[in-house]
C-alpha cells in the first residue's frame, strides 16, 4: 500500500493549531498531472482559515490501482482517510461506506451543481459525495502543423482524423522519427473503457450495457468501431499506445512528437505551461464521429465524500464543503483547466480567459456519456474490466471486433447472472 502522508498542510503561523477544537484529517487525493499540487493548495487555504491541519494521501494515478487501494481501506473500515476523492463511476460501488452528505450540505450550495453529477453521486437517496470537478474526453491538436500541411480545422470523422494525421506523421517523421500521429489511453485499464466507449457510441454502437441493464455491445457497429481503433496502431499511432495512460499520452504530446491527442480538460493547462514544447500551438475539438454517428465524449469527473469511519466526519464535512465551492473551483479552473461542477463558472471571464474553449465546448461538458455504472450498479468494475481487456485484445491483434464483442457480450451475460 502506498504510503505517502509527509505532505502536510501547516496551519497559520499565527498559532492557530491552539485554537479550541482544532483538529487533524487526511484527505486522499490524486497525482495525475497538477491534481495533487492543487489538492494541496486548497487544503492548505481551509487550514489557515480553520486552525485546522490536512494531510495530503498521495493515491496511485491509474484510477483502478486507486480503487483496490481504496477498498482495502475501507473494508478495514480504517479511519487513517477521513476524505476521499471519489470517481464519478464510484458511488454506487461505495456508498455503504460514506456519510450521507444530504441535509449536512445547504440544498441552496448543492444546488449549485450540475443537477446531473449530483445524480450520479446519489445512491438510494444518499448523497455519498459532492461534485468536485467535472471531465469529458477532448481531441488535442497542434494548430501549427494543421497549418503547415494544409488544414484549416480539427477533423469532424475518426476518418478525416486518419486522413490528416498520416500526412501530418509522414511529413514530420524525416526531421523526428519518433513522431506520432495520434496518441491515446490504450493501457488494459478505466482508461481505454473510456476511450473506447467513446469509439463505440460515436460510431452508434450503444453503451455497452442500456440503462435498463440490457446489455447491447454484440452489435455490428461496435465492432466496425474497435477495428478502426486497431487499424491506428502502427499507422497513426505507435504500438506503445497499447501502453498509454493519461499521462504517457500527455508527455509524448507536450513534448511536440504528436499531432493529435485524446485526453481530458487538465492536459490544456499544462500544455500551455512555460516548459511544453507546443505551448501556443494547442487546439481543443470535440472528438470526432464515427459513420451516420456523431461526437461523443466519456463522463469523467471526481468528486469528495466523508468516511463514514472519520473520526472527526464534522470538520471533514466542512472541508469538503469549501473544496467543492465557488471559489476553491474557480482557482483549480485558472490553474489548472479542472472543468467547474458549478454553471455559474462558465461565465466566469477570468475563468474563459484561462480556458477559452470551456465556453465553446460546454455541451460536450453537459452531454457527455456516462459508463454504465449506475445500470451495472456494484458489478461494474467486473463489466469495466471485461470491456476493456475485450479492447485492449482488438487492439493487440489477438482479436477482431466482431468475435471481440460477440465474446464480451457471452462474459457480460455471465457476470449479469441474476441481474446487476
Amino acid at each position: 500500500m502506498r504510503k505517502a502522508l509527509a505532505v502536510v498542510s501547516l496551519v497559520a503561523a499565527f498559532g492557530a493549531a491552539s485554537q479550541a477544537g482544532a483538529v487533524t484529517l487526511t484527505l486522499a487525493c490524486g497525482a495525475v498531472g497538477q491534481e495533487l499540487e492543487l489538492c494541496k493548495a486548497g487544503a492548505d487555504r481551509w487550514a489557515k482559515r480553520t486552525g485546522n491541519t490536512v494531510r495530503i494521501f498521495e493515491s496511485p494515478n491509474l484510477t483502478n490501482d486507486r480503487l483496490g487501494l481504496y477498498q482495502q481501506q475501507l473494508a478495514a473500515r480504517s479511519s487513517d482517510i477521513d476524505v476521499y476523492q471519489l470517481d464519478i463511476i464510484w458511488p454506487g460501488l461505495l456508498s455503504q461506506h460514506f456519510v450521507d452528505l444530504k441535509g449536512k450540505v445547504p440544498a441552496a450550495e448543492l444546488n449549485r451543481h450540475f443537477p446531473r453529477i449530483v445524480e450520479a453521486n446519489t445512491v438510494n437517496g444518499k448523497l455519498v459525495a459532492m461534485p468536485w470537478f467535472t471531465d469529458a474526453g477532448l481531441l488535442y491538436y497542434r494548430t501549427d502543423l494543421l497549418r503547415k500541411y494544409g488544414y484549416s480545422a480539427a477533423p469532424k470523422t475518426w476518418a478525416e482524423l486518419a486522413t490528416m494525421a498520416k500526412k501530418i506523421q509522414d511529413g514530420e517523421r524525416p526531421s523526428n522519427s519518433t513522431f506520432a500521429g495520434f496518441v491515446f489511453q490504450g493501457k488494459n485499464y478505466e482508461g481505454l473503457t473510456c476511450d473506447a466507449l467513446e469509439w463505440i457510441s460515436s460510431f452508434n454502437g450503444g453503451t455497452i450495457v442500456d440503462n435498463t441493464g440490457r446489455i447491447t455491445i454484440n452489435n455490428p457497429r461496435a465492432a466496425q468501431a474497435l477495428d478502426t481503433a486497431a487499424s491506428w496502431i502502427r499507422s497513426i499511432s505507435p504500438a506503445g499506445v497499447t501502453t498509454y495512460g493519461e499521462e504517457e499520452a500527455r508527455g509524448i504530446f507536450q513534448s511536440g512528437n504528436a499531432a493529435f491527442m485524446r485526453n481530458w480538460p487538465y492536459a490544456y493547462a499544462l500544455g500551455q505551461s512555460e516548459d511544453s514544447k507546443v505551448k501556443g500551438k494547442i487546439g481543443v475539438a470535440p472528438l470526432p464521429a464515427g459513420p451516420g454517428g456523431k461526437p461523443a465524449a466519456t463522463l469523467g469527473g471526481w468528486n469528495l465524500g466523508v468516511s463514514s469511519y472519520s473520526k472527526n466526519q464534522a470538520a471533514a464535512i466542512e472541508l469538503v464543503r469549501y473544496l467543492t465551492g465557488p471559489e476553491e473551483q474557480k482557482i483549480r479552473a485558472i490553474e489548472g483547466a479542472y472543468n467547474p461542477t458549478i454553471s455559474a463558472l462558465y461565465r466566469d471571464q477570468a475563468i474563459l480567459k484561462a480556458n477559452p474553449f470551456f465556453g465553446s465546448l460546454l455541451s460536450v461538458f453537459t452531454n457527455a456519456v456516462p459508463r454504465p455504472s449506475a445500470a451495472t450498479k456494484g458489478k461494474y468494475n467486473q463489466v469495466s474490466q471485461a470491456f476493456s481487456t475485450a479492447v485492449s485484445n482488438v487492439l493487440n491483434g489477438r482479436s477482431k471486433g466482431q468475435a471481440a464483442v460477440a465474446q464480451l457480450s457471452t462474459e457480460l451475460a455471465r457476470i449479469k447472472g441474476r441481474g446487476f
